[in-house]
């Protein structure tokens, strides 16, 4: 099925809500012994990760602030996916700038789409002049493959606040 990819207004914030955001999470990555290693967590996560509230809101900042919203609609219209990115820089080695979200609707996932929405945000990065793309990834398996596939790597440079929101989150960077 053709999708179709474009620039969320502030209008459209609400239409995340479209989404199905579940995701089953067999394992995850833990400190263990000051090691990480994958860890069997068995967990069904049926919900926006902190609520779908918390999203909405992010988006509506991140649109008000000058970032980007890139959606991808199926040809019946729904919105399936969308990634932000931030345009505030930050670090003092590099100029980062945050993919703030990036979901896939839980049926639409394993399709290319959230390559897709990334490499956009990757080049309106580029646009704006940053160095590379900051992410806090969630520490679930399938989720840190997906941006490691990417090529992403550990954060040479580690936000505080973003790291002390969720220590668990795993803090990669995209050089652009």
């Amino acid at each position: 099925m053709p999708y179709t990819y474009r620039s969320l207004t502030i209008d459209e914030c609400e239409r995340i809500k479209e989404i199905n955001p579940s995701q089953y999470i067999r394992r995850a990555w833990r400190q263990v012994d000051g090691t990480r290693q994958l860890v069997v967590i068995d967990y069904q996560e049926n919900d926006w990760p902190d609520g779908y509230e918390h999203y909405l809101s992010k988006l509506r900042q991140t649109l008000n602030e000058h970032g980007y919203a890139v959606g991808v609609f199926e040809g019946n219209g729904q919105l399936i996916g969308y990634g932000t990115i931030n345009r505030e820089f930050f670090g003092s080695a590099f100029k980062y700038v945050l993919l703030d979200s990036l979901f896939i609707s839980l049926e639409h996932r394993n399709k290319g789409i959230g390559k897709v929405i990334f490499h956009a945000c990757a080049e309106k990065a580029r646009e704006w002049g940053a160095d590379k793309i900051y992410i806090c990834a969630g520490s679930a398996e399938d989720t840190v493959a997906f941006y490691h596939a990417l090529g992403c790597t550990e954060a040479e440079e580690m936000k505080k606040e973003l790291y002390e929101n969720d220590p668990r989150d795993l803090q990669l960077e995209y050089r652009l």
